[in-house]
């Protein structure tokens, strides 16, 4: 059906399918802040008047967050290799995504995002790239790059820019994880230190989220990928695997994931794969099972409630919805807010917190995240933020 609408080329496509019609012309545009009525102010936000603020930037750069949009805007920048549940389509086809990634920033945390989609796979060519684009952004925000580039470009961009850098599929995904588990763990009256947590997915995601849950305090963290527990005393692992190795699997498990599965408390799902009902009904008591591939999560719903007290997924109609879009906004407008040069550890622990409290006296087990449409999730996860960055000492202002 797809394919017939877009070789149709007729102006029913519309009408057969509304995703088309609302994507017809782009779903964003640039708009204005000044009025250019007349000769004067024509002569203010163009020549001569804008002549003075550019010497006045050449003299002083720093004054380029004041008088330009640099500090109210961010770059979604994307190479096209690892879209949604898509794959790799290419920098073309994931513009709808980075559109719809824009407009998310401007909805939600009312951030200024501009799409980037680059026509290069090579890890030098896109940090160069984006280097050399950096001037014109208070903000880069890496988008649908396919691990284990990812890792690199991320480090490597940190290193060289004096903005925040924040890969959403790994750190945004790894906030709002932490806090739908801390308040599942508010709402069990259990601490985070007990808890004894499996990921299935070493990508990008799931080593994300390692990494944030052991800064969090967490138990016991082990994480399995298509060849099982990623442990110390497998040959076959990468250099981000070998890190990932290093900090979690405390206690030396080796072995299948379902193995890693028997008497966990928690099930965290960032793979696509399919786990067998058999593997889930050995899960601890009153565990917690976020099931967050899309469209089709891990461990269907029906089947976690049967044996997990807290059950999550990626999908927005079910409840729980493990959605990126309650953490980049805030994140962004938080790290602008105070023109932070860095998104630190500190930054993402202080918005993950944020986002529990807004719900912590509303839990359920059908309400340990809020709604992408709760008013309260940009304010909070803004405040946050720009606070923790002060705290670190990365906030400019």
């Amino acid at each position: 059906m797809a394919a017939e609408i877009v070789n149709s080329h007729g102006l029913d496509e519309d009408i057969i399918d509304p995703a088309f019609a609302l994507h017809r012309g782009g779903k964003m545009a640039v708009q204005a802040t000044v009025p250019v009525r007349d000769a004067d102010e024509l002569s203010l936000a163009y020549t001569p008047g804008v002549a003075k603020i550019c010497s006045a930037i050449a003299e002083q750069p720093e004054l380029v967050d004041d008088y330009t949009w640099k500090s109210q805007v961010v770059a979604v920048v994307t190479d096209g290799s690892a879209v949604l549940g898509l794959g790799d389509i290419g920098p073309q086809a994931s513009l709808p995504v980075m559109e719809g990634k824009a407009i998310l920033f401007k909805q939600f945390g009312g951030v200024d995002a501009i799409p980037l989609a680059l026509e290069c796979r090579d890890t030098d060519e896109i940090v160069e790239t984006v280097v050399r684009l950096a001037p014109s952004f208070g903000g880069v925000n890496l988008e649908d790059i396919a691990a284990p580039r990812c890792f690199e470009i991320e480090a490597r961009l940190k290193e060289r820019l004096d903005v925040p850098v924040f890969h959403d599929d790994q750190h945004g995904t790894a906030i709002v994880t932490l806090a739908a588990l801390r308040n599942a763990a508010r709402l069990a009256g259990r601490p985070l230190g007990d808890l004894r947590t499996v990921i299935s997915g070493a990508g990008a995601a799931g080593i994300a989220i390692a990494k944030i849950l052991v800064e969090a305090g967490i138990g016991d963290v082990v994480v399995c990928d298509r060849k099982g527990i990623v442990s110390a005393d497998r040959t076959d692992l990468t250099t981000v695997k070998r890190e990932l190795a290093g900090f979690t699997n405390k206690t030396g498990r080796t072995g299948s994931l379902e193995s890693a599965m028997d008497g966990a408390d928690v099930f965290i799902g960032v793979s696509g794969g399919t786990v067998p009902e058999a593997a889930v009904a050995t899960l601890a008591e009153g565990s917690f099972v976020f099931a967050m591939a899309n469209p089709n999560p891990e461990i269907h719903p029906d089947v976690a409630r049967k044996y997990a007290a807290v059950v999550a997924t990626g999908r927005s109609d079910y409840p729980n919805q493990i959605n990126n879009v309650l953490a980049f906004p805030g994140v962004f407008a938080g790290a602008l807010q105070v023109r932070a040069t860095d998104i630190t550890e500190g930054m993402k622990l202080a918005a993950a917190e944020a986002l529990a409290a807004v719900v912590a006296d509303e839990l359920s087990a059908d309400c340990v995240i809020p709604s992408p449409f709760d008013e309260r999730v940009a304010p909070a996860v803004t405040a946050a933020v720009a606070a923790a960055a002060r705290a670190e000492g990365v906030a400019r202002r």
